[in-house]
């Protein structure tokens, strides 16, 4: 299921499953780009990948959530976890978001603030460095 994926940090690099996006490398952080809708079918596909990537020591991980189309509680909670794993193996988490609708979900979830959000891949790349 995760062909292709492995956890070191060096060389992650992999298309998501189906059309959801991809992973990939830059600025010595690992970038989750997601693509589409990312309800619970998509979660079901994608949610060992981000495990991959999540898992790793002193790793930084960005989210990107720029493509996503449609995005429910089931996506919500897939970032709540990868949250909680990067921060357990002493790494950090950005979330890149400027679509309102998506922002949206994450003040009804009552997680806008529990989450390191920034407009843009740039400044999610800059961040903390």
């Amino acid at each position: 299921m995760t062909e292709g994926l492995t956890s070191t940090s060096s060389d992650l690099r992999a298309p998501l499953p189906g059309p959801y996006g991809r992973v990939y490398r830059r600025r010595d952080r690992t970038v989750v780009e997601l693509r589409g809708e990312i309800d619970i079918a998509a979660v079901t596909l994608i949610g060992a990948y981000v495990d991959v990537v999540t898992a790793i020591r002193d790793h930084e991980v960005v989210a990107d959530l720029t493509h996503v189309a449609f995005f429910d509680c089931s996506g919500l909670t897939l970032l709540c976890r990868a949250q909680r794993r990067t921060a357990e193996n002493g790494g950090r988490l950005w979330v890149v978001c400027d679509r309102p609708a998506i922002l949206r979900v994450f003040r009804a979830g009552g997680m806008r603030d529990a989450f390191r959000m920034l407009p843009t891949l740039e400044a999610a790349l800059t961040a903390g460095a």
